[in-house]
């Protein structure tokens, strides 16, 4: 998942002053970044896609590699198969002096990528172009670019002589667009940690002239959640027809579930978006916002908001029928009818209460809800921590003074969610800044400006050094 926040709030808000000229912080690395770009060329070539064929274990071995000629142990670095896809771990060792007992900082992110059939794109999906500023490719934007920048940013540390006080653990996983199993694995086996970046969150959004809006971390993330609704039949012919009829029957229940509304929930990253978005949204929504934060029970307000679709998930728990199927034949009474309802949950609220709403509120005891296994678990939000958004703002506003730097609740799902299920402080911190129209995470042509390699470079060393000193 890629800027998995809420978008609409970048459009919200406006950046006053900043302009785009940018200070590049600590000076520029070209060691780093021509590696950075060489990695994340190389990167696009492997088809780290879920199924036959898929080379995620071949791309874990690649960065290993990379590291290993760097100087970093090779037994600090494992490469891990499990199923089709592997996941890989880096440890940059620390010196032990660290305050606050040294925990290790941990970092996110994922190696493999959706699906892309070459021939629905304008290039070779799984071959790098660099062209008009941009690099091209499955990956470009979900999440190579990221991950190649922070592997040079390792060696560039490396490089420089840097030692840490308390460890930096790397985390890539190989399939957190799929079902999270590698993720789960490392979650449990590296959970005893001061904090985790993930760097696959959050991040900053300009507009179409190029000018930064905001820039969000990621704190919290809805739990993802599938749910099948069906009903059985005996069926029959059509030509007698009888008073239960399938397919009738999860109509009613879906335009029960359509005319439902969960009820309305706010946390502390919530309530910082919208303090934040109401300083320049348009009046009408400017007011509900600020009403809201005051009173999340304000029916006005929130009428507002829901009537939205950028800010009605920030509101609470979201649940809608996606896909249906039902019948048989055309000549035949249905036998059964089917329909898909994916909800987006509130954090503290359990998946298995959600399941128990949508039974009361379709109100068919012929009615079953099953909850589908979609690799995702419940996750609180993760607290406010000042010195972390303090240190954010620091690196950010190297690069654009003044632009805001706002706590944000994406959508779900992220490697963020099993790390805060066990009890790790997690904070989505991804340093590149990209228009709404560049935007193609898993879509046609996905591209990323190369622009953004030497900032991000930057950005992670401000944030590591600090972090880990």
């Amino acid at each position: 998942m890629r800027r998995g926040f809420a978008a609409l709030l970048a459009v919200t808000i406006a950046a006053g002053g900043v302009t785009a000229a940018h200070a590049q912080g600590a000076g520029p690395n070209p060691q780093a970044e021509a590696q950075a770009l060489e990695l994340l060329k190389r990167g696009i070539g492997f088809r780290t896609v879920a199924g036959p064929g898929n080379q995620t274990f071949d791309y874990a071995t690649y960065l290993k590699g990379v590291l290993v000629e760097a100087g970093f142990p090779a037994d600090d670095i494992k490469v891990e198969r499990v199923d089709d896809t592997a996941y890989l771990v880096a440890r940059y060792r620390g010196t032990g002096k660290a305050k606050n007992g040294a925990k290790p900082i941990l970092i996110s992110g994922h190696m493999d990528v959706v699906e892309a059939k070459p021939a629905d794109w304008t290039r070779d999906p799984f071959t790098a172009v660099v062209e008009k500023g941009y690099i091209w490719g499955r990956g470009a934007s979900d999440m190579k670019y990221d991950m190649s920048t922070m592997v040079a940013t390792f060696v560039q540390l490396k490089r420089e002589g840097f030692k840490p006080g308390r460890d930096i653990i790397l985390l890539f996983s190989g399939d957190e667009e799929t079902s999270m199993k590698t993720t789960a694995l490392m979650a449990a086996d590296y959970h005893d940690a001061e904090l985790l970046l993930n760097i696959d969150g959050g991040g900053g959004e300009l507009d179409e002239a190029g000018k930064p809006i905001v820039f969000g971390v990621q704190g919290a993330e809805k739990t993802y959640a599938d749910f099948e609704l069906s009903v059985t039949n005996p069926g029959g012919h059509s030509s007698a027809p009888r008073k239960s009829n399938a397919i009738y029957s999860l109509a009613r229940a879906l335009d029960k579930l359509a005319a439902y509304q969960f009820p309305a929930q706010i946390n502390d990253v919530t309530r910082a978006s919208f303090t934040a978005a109401a300083a320049n949204a348009e009046p009408k929504i400017a007011d509900a916002m600020r009403r809201f934060v005051a009173n999340p029970q304000d029916k006005e307000a929130l009428a507002v908001l829901r009537a939205d679709p950028g800010y009605v998930g920030q509101t609470g728990t979201t649940c809608v029928a996606t896909m249906v199927n039902a019948g048989h034949a055309a000549n035949a009474l249905p036998q059964r009818a089917t329909a898909n309802v994916n909800c987006r949950i509130f954090p503290g609220v359990k998946v298995s209460d959600v399941q128990a709403t949508l039974t009361q509120v379709t109100g068919d005891p012929e009615l079953k809800i099953r909850e589908l296994d979609s690799g995702s678990v419940a996750s609180d939000a993760s607290p406010l921590r000042p010195d972390l958004m303090k240190l954010v703002t620091r690196a950010v506003h190297a690069r654009f003074p003044g632009v805001p730097i706002v706590p944000v609740m994406s959508a779900g799902a992220t490697d963020s969610m099993h790390f805060r299920a066990r009890g790790v402080p997690s904070y989505g911190i991804s340093p590149i800044f990209m228009k709404g129209s560049d935007s193609f995470a898993h879509g046609l042509n996905e591209r990323t400006p190369i622009s953004e390699i030497a900032p991000s470079i930057v950005f992670y060393k401000t944030v590591l050094t600090e972090l880990a000193k």
